[in-house]
């Protein structure tokens, strides 16, 4: 267990080292403590809300050619720790006020609150491109006639047959979009919400689109290796499941360091559970653990949808508890299910 989590304890060593002096410069010893606990629960508050993209990464990884296997655990952790949680939120506020990149960085460092504010402002574009996008994952894998098992029968059985209607997920999300976005109090949040989501089912098809022109062929074995397409697909699917991560971190924190820190420690404790995976084969051994992690991305893009409605903000703690339900009953129903067929091998 110890090689898997070796790299990341290092990490988040040296991370809490980074922000204990970072606090102790800015205001000496107490604000150093401060700043160690926020990055801490920043870093749990990350790993709880990412049991799910573990389990999905995997289901993509264990497929993927052993080279971009390696890129996505190297220059990926790159993009989800560098990019995600430090240039992602500054693109929001060049975008959103109209400043440069420079600039952004200024006002991150020396007015944090309005920072802060500027990436709040945001959020009904950020949910909508999140939540469209993973809704979409989410139905992917349940309208699949060619789906083996079903964990939920009574739910999922069902949800096989809308694999046959053309085009219904697009319909479904579209259709959820547009009543979702008259509920938005400001009518140009629920037009931003509205736009953003249709971006976001634009570029779920788009890279799997390029995933599919990007196919790699069958080794000779008959097995089919991604590439560049399964990368491109987990990069975004990686994007889209730290967004409500990002914005929940503002209520511990609005500095872009403490912040970047803490999240970069979730970050890279994802990618670890990620290895440990794909490397001891759980999804073969427990059935019903994919299941369980595509039902808790379809619960997080429900919430991160319906989150612009006045009144329907669900904690980020919550969240991450839903999901890690969600996951743990699967593996508990996974569990009884290789008992119960060990008990009539008999």
């Amino acid at each position: 267990m110890m090689k898997y989590f070796t790299g990341s304890l290092l990490f988040t060593a040296a991370c809490l080292g980074l922000g204990a002096y970072y606090g102790y410069v800015m205001g000496g010893l107490s604000v150093a403590l401060a700043t160690l606990w926020i990055c801490l629960v920043l870093g749990v508050l990350e790993v709880s809300l990412s049991f799910d993209n573990a389990v999905v990464n995997a289901t993509v990884l264990k497929d993927m050619d052993p080279v971009w296997q390696r890129r996505f655990l190297t220059w990926g952790i790159a993009i989800a720790v560098f990019g995600m949680r430090i240039v992602f939120p500054l693109l929001i506020v060049v975008v959103a006020a109209s400043i440069g990149p420079i600039e952004a960085i200024k006002l991150a460092l020396d007015d944090p609150k309005r920072y802060e504010e500027i990436i709040k402002a945001s959020q009904a574009g950020i949910m909508g491109f999140g939540g469209a996008f993973l809704l979409l994952v989410g139905l992917k894998f349940f309208f699949d006639a060619d789906k083996e098992h079903d964990w939920i029968g009574t739910i999922e059985r069902p949800l096989k047959k809308f694999a046959d209607l053309e085009a219904f997920e697009i319909i479904l999300t579209i259709v959820l979009l547009y009543l979702i976005s008259n509920q938005v109090a400001d009518p140009a949040e629920g037009q931003t919400f509205l736009v953003a989501g249709l971006m976001g089912i634009a570029t779920f098809f788009a890279v799997e689109w390029i995933g599919n022109a990007l196919e790699a062929p069958e080794t000779a074995d008959g097995v089919q290796k991604a590439g560049l397409g399964a990368f491109l697909y987990l990069e975004v699917l990686d994007a889209s499941f730290s967004f409500d991560g990002v914005i929940g971190a503002f209520a511990l924190s609005n500095n872009l360091i403490i912040i970047a820190l803490g999240l970069g420690i979730g970050a890279m404790f994802v990618r670890s559970m990620t290895v440990m995976l794909v490397e001891k084969g759980t999804l073969a051994e427990y059935l019903y653990l994919e299941h369980g992690a595509f039902w808790a991305i379809i619960a997080l893009a429900a919430i991160m949808l319906t989150s612009v409605i006045p009144g329907m903000h669900i904690p980020e703690t919550v969240t991450g508890l839903i999901g890690a339900t969600l996951i743990g009953l699967a593996f508990y129903s996974s569990v009884r299910h290789n008992r119960a067929e060990a008990a009539a091998d008999k």
